[in-house]
């Protein structure tokens, strides 16, 4: 046989050949078991070609050339075999359609999505090629509504690796990690307790203080404001109280320690990690990238661990994570604990910051909206009433509507999450399309909510739309037009859908319903002179998490 042969007797075509198969061995290992230890994947893709270079030796003048040539070799097939395979019939995914260099790469997408224009591009690209799009070599985005239910409901798939990979891969995973269904049910049930509707009458003063203090903050600028600024730190100062018995002052002292900056800094680098999974691996070792995440997380996780530390003072949502309550026959590690609780922190502020000050600038931005949004809130609070109570939020439809119309338009996850079968547990079937083990898909919610099988004039923020799909409105919102009315509530999915959901949706519209109401109750609000609005909309970035930009508008306290 040629490998029995003495190293000086083989012929430059075998020494090729054995460059060839050694790469072709190499592709299947990653294909097949797609290691992601850096140790590993450097001894793969470094030491292998060491003993193929004593191959090259005899047929070059200078070991340098044997080396030089050996490794370009064995790479260059490397890479060759990758690409092909991707590109193939034989392909996994090959019958789903999408730009042919997503295929090749996903460094593709995220060069097209840079600076925060994925929802963009995921909306492009499903007006191009459909309800299923190969995004990546092994992804897939969905904008079939159809599907929502088997894809993310209880029998569907699981939530995918990016959340962990976001996260740099943490020794103690916190909630929005787990995968496995059974362990995330485990770890939901003190969230559940703490999100009930008992739990969220214990927080309404909570969000009665914090919204107060907005509205007194915003009145004494008596001025320009930047509406998203404050709301940032309204959002903030609250999931405090919540998630760290208190202590935050943002809306009375600023963000002197930049804090807000660090959470926004460190959802711009993760969303690199959530595209691409394997790259914490590697970038946790580089301080540079490592620290623009982790200081992010040490900022919640130093506030959870002292209200830890602490104990009971109020019913928060520690006093749930922590099993202050008493449901639970143990008390859970205080690694877990304070790694959830570092997650509200940081999960709660921006998200609601996000669709408060889309709302804002949208009823500014359309008068009739504010117009008739106050007159509802003035009709409920006449004045002198307390506009932070709950009261009569179930009887608003107005409101509920502009709420529900910014969440349509503005999701706080534009892309949504990944959904993925678990390693092991084989490929399936969902709906109509097939999911092989090892591919990461997702529901792409702002495309979704945009559709127009889904709702008529999608581009437009018209909050009467959900007053017609309950009977309030009229029945033809666009006279003389053939087209019928189209209202599908079950695209409708802004917390995501499942047992993975938003945990914390209940209190969110809570604290959306308060907030709206007390300042429309007790400001005037407008646009500042020389800005243009439509600088907000162009601001809108998605990092996994939403970013909007600045909101300077006139306050004025009403009278």
């Amino acid at each position: 046989m040629v490998l029995l042969q003495p190293l000086s007797e083989l012929q430059l075509r075998d020494v090729i050949a054995t460059h060839v198969a050694a790469s072709l061995i190499v592709h299947y290992v990653f294909r097949r078991w797609e290691p992601s230890s850096p140790i590993l994947v450097a001894l793969l893709l470094l030491a292998t070609p060491i003993p193929l270079v004593s191959l090259l030796l005899p047929h070059v003048a200078h070991w340098i050339y044997a080396i030089t040539a050996s490794y370009s070799l064995f790479l260059s097939t490397l890479v060759l075999s990758i690409i092909s395979y991707r590109l193939s019939p034989f392909h996994p995914l090959a019958r789903y359609p999408g730009p042919l260099m997503c295929r090749v790469s996903k460094w593709w997408m995220v060069w097209e999505t840079r600076g925060g224009q994925q929802h963009h591009w995921y909306k492009r690209m499903h007006e191009q090629y459909g309800d299923a799009v190969r995004t990546g070599p092994n992804d897939i985005s969905f904008v079939d509504a159809s599907i929502i239910a088997s894809l993310m409901g209880t029998t569907g798939l699981p939530k995918g690796p990016s959340r962990s990979a976001a996260g740099m891969f943490p020794a103690i995973k916190a909630l929005i990690m787990f995968r496995d269904p059974v362990e995330h049910a485990h770890r939901r049930k003190p969230w559940n307790r703490a999100f009930n509707s008992a739990a969220l009458k214990e927080y309404q003063p909570k969000v009665a203080h914090r919204a107060s203090q907005l509205v007194e903050g915003l009145a004494k600028r008596n001025g320009v404001a930047d509406l998203s600024l404050w709301v940032s730190w309204f959002a903030y100062d609250f999931m405090g109280d919540m998630a760290s018995g208190g202590g935050t002052a943002m809306m009375q002292n600023g963000d002197g320690d930049d804090l807000w900056y660090l959470l926004r800094t460190g959802m711009v680098s993760s969303f690199l990690f959530e595209q691409m999974n394997w790259l914490p691996h590697i970038l946790k070792y580089i301080p540079k990238f490592r620290d623009r995440v982790q200081r992010m997380r040490y900022m919640g996780i130093n506030r959870a661990k002292a209200r830890f530390e602490r104990g009971a003072e109020t019913k928060d949502l520690f006093y749930f994570l922590s099993n202050e309550d008493g449901s639970e026959k143990e008390k859970p590690p205080m690694p877990v604990v304070v790694s959830d609780g570092a997650l509200a922190l940081i999960a709660g502020s921006d998200t609601t910051m996000i669709v408060l000050s889309a709302l804002f600038w949208n009823i500014l931005y359309q008068p009739e909206v504010y117009k008739r949004l106050r007159e509802e809130v003035d009709k409920f609070y006449p004045s002198g009433e307390d506009s932070t109570s709950t009261e009569h939020h179930p009887q608003m439809a107005y409101l509920e509507a502009v709420i529900n119309e910014t969440l349509r338009m503005y999701p706080p996850v534009p892309s949504g999450s990944q959904r993925a079968p678990l390693v092991g547990g084989g490929d399936r079937i969902i709906g109509q399309y097939y999911i092989p083990e090892g591919t990461t898909t997702r529901m792409h919610i702002y495309s979704l909510h945009r559709d127009p099988r889904n709702f008529t004039d999608p581009e437009r923020y018209w909050p009467e739309r959900w007053l017609i799909a309950e009977g309030l409105g009229e029945a033809n919102p666009n006279p003389g037009s053939k087209e019928g009315f189209v209202h599908n509530a079950n695209a409708f999915i802004p917390f995501s859908f499942g047992p993975a959901n938003c945990v914390g949706k209940n209190l969110a519209m809570q604290e959306m319903r308060v907030v709206v109401c007390h300042v429309v109750h007790e400001l005037d609000l407008a646009f500042a002179d020389g800005w243009d609005p439509t600088e907000f909309e162009k601001a809108y970035r998605d990092h996994f998490v939403a970013e909007v930009g600045r909101l300077p508008v006139v306050v004025r306290q009403r009278v």
